[in-house]
């Protein structure tokens, strides 16, 4: 069972790093460039995240069904499900909000993006705080989750 809680709460802190300094690092320093800088790092970002974001996100929310049912209904079970659901805000606020926003963003061309470009980047920067935060809130969740075990 301790290699899952280890795994789960490397993979769910892994996600939890990359959103905070996506959110947090990245955006505010993209927000200070000039429009066709930032046009071109944005597009650049959605192009490698698609591929990091999911192969951190799919084994997080496996790993994360693993330690509750392996860890089952001793101490810490409210932690843990605390921490799934937050991972679930995570995955559902992504889906919903941020993927397909990048699925256009994808496409743009930095030399003649839409119209509203700007109104849509602020649309994801409200949506990235609830996925950032939503994954942020299901780490420390976890690892509460884990020292309840232990406690």
């Amino acid at each position: 069972m301790n290699v899952v809680l280890v795994v789960q709460l490397v993979l769910v802190g892994l996600l939890a790093g990359e959103e905070f300094i996506v959110r947090w690092g990245v955006q505010p320093a993209m927000a200070s460039l000039p429009d066709d800088a930032h046009l071109r790092t944005r597009i650049a970002l959605v192009k490698s995240l698609k591929v990091v974001v999911p192969m951190l996100m799919v084994p997080a929310v496996l790993a994360t069904v693993a330690v509750l049912v392996v860890a089952g209904a001793g101490d810490g079970l409210r932690w843990r499900v605390a921490a799934a659901v937050a991972l679930g805000v995570f995955v559902l606020a992504s889906f919903l909000g941020t993927v397909p926003i990048n699925i256009g963003v994808n496409d743009w061309d930095p030399l003649d993006p839409p119209a509203d470009w700007k109104r849509v980047v602020v649309r994801w920067e409200r949506i990235d705080v609830v996925r950032s935060s939503a994954a942020i809130v299901a780490f420390v969740l976890s690892a509460i989750g884990v020292v309840q075990i232990g406690a």
